[in-house]
């Protein structure tokens, strides 16, 4: 949940916001269980834009437009924020606006303290999605690659998951990885020379678990002592997909931005190795300038949300329409976005 503020063509300022985490509430599942996430929703949402109404220090009626998830993700949750937020349009007399969660996720390093300026290539990478897009503007989003399985996010997940590290599997197996030899396993790197844009983490995945139960038949204390190589190299072999399609992107369009966004842009090694690859002056294409979501803004939040609303309505890409019966869309492509819908 959460507040910005727009005056006249200034970038958008965030007022306040706050977040609830349901990582507590699904490890005992190992992963998110999609019922108990909406119910928790629906507890938390009213109370946490209580929060931040008073944080900022306004009220309810100060609000302009109230803006939601409108997709992708989710269906249940999806509908619970847009239910709140119509409703609310409706008690105000305010209009509403849908968002895109990915492209939330992409404007998100505008509200850090190096913004991007367009254009820019966007390395988008979560726990479901990874995607190449070039940025010429809000709302005007080319698509350059994507996975055509598994996502980054869900090979750091799922790898961790063989290890058992629990959940949330990413997190661990990065921290897990900082003790361990990347070097230690050869493992594959997917379409690495594909010659296009488009990832692919499913192999590696299958890899990392020939590795775990080779190492379960020596016996468990083998497996206990090179799990954190097991887990350098997995991170390694993920890094190193996504740097080298990151630097192909880039010379394909002829850019000198990359903006990374989504949950493993917070991933220590990422940030490392994309960034001594665009500060060398050697590379082809020389050197480019690299920029992040602030890292309590990497994974899913209001801010982003709010922020892409307040993008779009100032760019004339979307107006906020009135608030009347919602849809939601689980699965929405983000080079497929329409103008003027809510």
């Amino acid at each position: 949940m959460a507040l910005v503020e727009t005056r006249d063509q200034a970038a958008p300022r965030l007022l306040a916001h706050a977040l609830h985490s349901q990582i507590a509430m699904h490890q005992a599942y190992g992963g998110v269980v999609p019922e108990l996430a909406s119910r928790d929703h629906i507890r938390r949402v009213l109370p946490l834009t209580a929060q931040v109404m008073r944080e900022a220090g306004h009220v309810l009626a100060d609000i302009d437009v109230v803006a939601y998830t409108r997709g992708p993700g989710l269906a249940g949750a999806l509908l619970v924020g847009a239910g709140v937020a119509c409703a609310l349009g409706a008690a105000l007399g305010k209009p509403v606006l849908g968002v895109h969660h990915l492209e939330g996720h992409l404007l998100s390093p505008f509200l850090s303290a190096d913004p991007p300026e367009f254009p820019f290539v966007a390395l988008l990478v979560s726990g479901g999605h990874t995607q190449l897009m070039r940025v010429d503007g809000v709302g005007q989003y080319q698509l350059l690659g994507e996975t055509i399985d598994d996502a980054a996010g869900e090979a750091f997940d799922k790898s961790a998951k063989l290890m058992g590290l629990g959940y949330p599997g990413g997190p661990a197996l990065a921290k897990l990885a900082e003790q361990g030899d990347p070097a230690a396993f050869k493992l594959p790197r997917p379409l690495l020379h594909s010659g296009d844009l488009d990832f692919s983490f499913a192999g590696l995945k299958t890899a990392v678990l020939t590795q775990s139960q080779r190492l379960r038949q020596v016996s468990d204390e083998e497996f206990e002592a090179r799990k954190a190589d097991l887990a350098a190299s997995t991170q390694a072999a993920i890094v190193d997909v996504l740097v080298k399609k990151s630097l192909a992107a880039l010379e394909t369009t002829g850019l000198k931005r990359l903006v990374v966004a989504g949950g493993v842009g917070a991933n220590k090694a990422l940030r490392a190795q994309l960034n001594a690859a665009c500060a060398n002056p050697r590379r082809r294409g020389g050197v480019v300038r690299v920029h992040y979501p602030e890292l309590h803004l990497c994974t899913d939040n209001g801010a982003m949300i709010a922020l892409a609303a307040a993008m779009r309505l100032q760019s004339g890409q979307q107006r906020a329409l009135p608030a009347a019966s919602f849809e939601v869309k689980p699965r929405w492509p983000l080079d497929a976005i329409t103008v003027a819908t809510a």
